[in-house]
Order: structure tokens, then C-alpha cells, then sequence
């Protein structure tokens, strides 16, 4: 099979495998027991604070491990209690749009511009509008298109209001460098699963200074910021996972970003293809586009018959029959982006398995 959905979720790495088995065996014990096999199985998932940490510049102490990426981000939102005014852009994931609704008419919708990115004056405008949101939510990268916020010039344009402000990083890490520092957020998300790690694991980044408000309760775990006995072996997997993310950065990087390239310039050569963001700086393994004419759900099954799996869209919110929000938000017109596939390459992809997806692409969209 080609597998070309390396956003949904990536292959884990046998290096990942390996580390996370003796916690699934061997060392079994609760980490917070006292006793020796307790110890040493704590002493494992500091190790692993240490190294998602590391991935994003900060401290351990830091880090507040989760079930995922859908779990940091409601914790985040989580943060601010109703009444108060949030403000997320148009294009975030499900887990950002669905939890943020409950806020109704006090949840502001950021606008973007036609290529998929946030547009600064706005948010100035929700500001002068006196709207004064307690949290705003923009990620870093979407999920759909690529498309890479300017999330430094989005804090500029905030610290000045004293806002929470927060970015869902999900896709971006592992592919892109991420400094929570630099970037001057309040919180950050981040999931293994993006990065060859194990499902079931994510965290959400805190600056020191923001004060946390638990949506798990029961225990004192993660410094009391998410009751529940840990998922250690995944938590194990999720440390390796972004160590190996840092190392290999740059080198995933090049090979995605080839990939991209080739495969871009060969979709050119395909009549009534449309790349979606094309113009703005994506992640170096995405492309999505659209066919003119086509429908993308149907084209997905296709592909599907032919042993190459690619997306429609994000895997949160597939299916339904409906266009991409985040493809609406750019006001792509409606049959457009509903022909939308993605392709999200990974590191085991090669050209030989771009130029096969091309054929036999190509024999289902152009005609005789």
C-alpha cells in the first residue's frame, strides 16, 4: 500500500516500539507507588517530560501529559471560565470549533483570507470592537491545507490586551521547528501520534504563569492538571517519539519537502488541478487540492481500490458529504472543495511512490 496520510497519523517508529515494551511487560508498577518498581516507572516518564520538552524549548515542569491532541486542546479552552468572551479562527481542528461553541454567541470566529491564513487586522478588530476575548486560539499549522501561520505576529499584535493565547501545534511539530518560547504563546498542543509515536498520548504546553483549571479530577497527577494513573508505555513512546523528532528534524524536512515538490509539479501537468495555499508557506509534506468536476470522497475511494490511501480532509471531521470548513473559511467555492484530497507524505514515502499516485490519478480525472 502507499500510505499518503501522514496527518491523520504516522506508521509508529520501531524505535518507538522498542523503548515503549519493557513498560508494557516489565516495569508494570504505578508510578505513583513508592516502592522500587513504582520508583523506577516514574523515573520513565520524567524522562520522557524531558524530551517532549526539548522539543518545544521549555522546562519539564512544563509539560502536562493528555490522551491527545483533542484532550490538550479543550484543557486549554478549558482555562477560561464562562461567562468570559474566547475568540478561535475559522479554520481550527474539530477539537478547538466543537468545544468552542458551548461558549455561543461569547465565541468569536477569527477570519482568514483566501489562502488559509489569519488575517491580522481581524483580530485588532475584536479589540476594538470592546469584545475583549479572555483566550484566543490559532493554530500553528492546519491540518487540511498546510498552511503555516505567522503565530510570533499574532502575539505582537495580543500582548499588549494581557490575552491567553493559544496554538495547537498537532501538525507542525516534527516537521517544522517549534519553540513555545520564541513563539511567546500561553499554551501549546501537541500529540505522538503525529510523530511516529502511540495514540493515546499528547500534552499541552504552560507557560508558568498561567493558572491551570482541570477538566480530570481525583488524583494528583501531572501536578494535579489531569487526575488518572498515567499511560506510561505511551507516554514512554511519545518521549522517544520527539526525541528522535529533534534529531531528525531537518533531514524529515528535506525528504518531505522533495516530495511535495515533485509532486506538486506533477499535478500541474493534470487540467483543472487547483492547490489549495499554494501561495504561502505549508508544511513541508502537504498538499491539498482540488479537481475540477470531480468529487473528492469518490476519488478517495478510488485511489482507495487501487492500495493508496490519501484524505479528504481531516479525519476528525471526514464524511457527512459536506465541503471542508477550513476550505469554506478561504471561500473556496463549494464544488471546488468538495473535490479536495490531501496528500501528507512521511518519511518511508519515495518519488517512485509519487509518480504511481500521479498515474493512476491521472487515469481517473483527465478523460479520453
Amino acid at each position: 500500500m502507499i500510505y499518503f496520510d501522514h496527518n491523520a497519523t504516522t506508521p509508529i517508529d520501531e524505535r518507538v516500539v522498542e523503548a515503549m515494551l519493557p513498560y508494557i511487560s516489565t516495569f508494570y508498577g504505578n508510578p505513583s507507588s513508592l516502592y522500587k518498581l513504582g520508583r523506577v516507572v516514574r523515573s520513565a516518564i520524567n524522562t520522557a517530560r524531558e524530551q517532549v520538552a526539548a522539543l518545544v524549548e521549555v522546562s519539564p515542569v512544563q509539560i502536562v501529559f493528555t490522551s491527545g491532541g483533542t484532550e490538550a486542546n479543550n484543557l486549554a479552552l478549558n482555562i477560561v471560565n464562562k461567562p468570559c468572551s474566547i475568540a478561535v479562527s475559522a479554520i481550527e481542528h474539530p477539537s478547538i470549533i466543537e468545544p468552542a461553541s458551548q461558549w455561543g454567541d461569547r465565541c468569536y470566529s477569527i477570519a482568514v483570507n483566501s489562502y488559509g491564513q489569519v488575517a491580522l487586522p481581524s483580530i485588532e478588530t475584536l479589540f476594538q470592537q470592546s469584545i475583549r476575548p479572555e483566550l484566543v486560539s490559532v493554530m500553528m499549522a492546519n491540518n487540511e491545507t498546510g498552511a503555516i501561520q505567522d503565530i510570533q505576529a499574532i502575539v505582537d499584535t495580543l500582548r499588549a490586551q494581557k490575552v491567553i493565547i493559544h496554538t495547537d501545534a498537532v501538525q507542525a511539530i516534527g516537521k517544522t521547528p517549534v519553540s513555545f518560547t520564541q513563539l511567546g504563546v500561553d499554551l501549546m498542543s501537541l500529540s505522538s501520534h503525529k510523530i511516529y509515536g502511540p495514540k493515546g498520548c499528547g500534552a499541552l504546553v504552560v507557560d508558568k504563569n498561567v493558572a491551570m483549571n482541570p477538566q480530570l479530577m481525583g488524583g494528583g497527577q501531572e501536578n494535579g492538571w489531569r487526575a488518572g494513573t498515567e499511560n506510561v508505555a505511551a507516554i514512554v513512546g511519545f518521549g522517544k517519539a520527539a526525541e528522535l523528532a529533534l534529531l531528525e528534524l531537518d533531514s524529515h524536512a528535506e525528504h518531505c519537502l522533495r516530495l511535495r515538490q515533485l509532486l506538486e509539479q506533477e499535478l500541474k501537468t493534470i487540467p483543472n488541478v487547483f492547490i489549495f495555499s499554494e501561495q504561502v508557506e505549508r508544511l513541508p509534506n502537504t498538499v491539498q487540492f482540488g479537481v475540477k468536476g470531480i468529487d473528492g470522497e469518490m476519488l478517495l475511494m478510488q485511489l482507495d481500490q487501487k492500495n493508496i490511501a490519501v484524505s479528504s480532509g481531516s479525519a476528525c471531521a471526514s464524511g457527512g458529504g459536506k465541503a471542508s470548513s477550513v476550505l469554506t473559511a478561504m471561500g473556496i467555492e463549494d464544488a471546488l472543495a468538495k473535490s479536495a484530497i490531501r496528500v501528507s507524505v512521511g518519511k518511508t514515502n519515495t518519488e517512485a511512490e509519487i509518480k504511481q499516485f500521479i498515474t493512476v490519478l491521472k487515469s481517473f480525472v483527465t478523460k479520453e
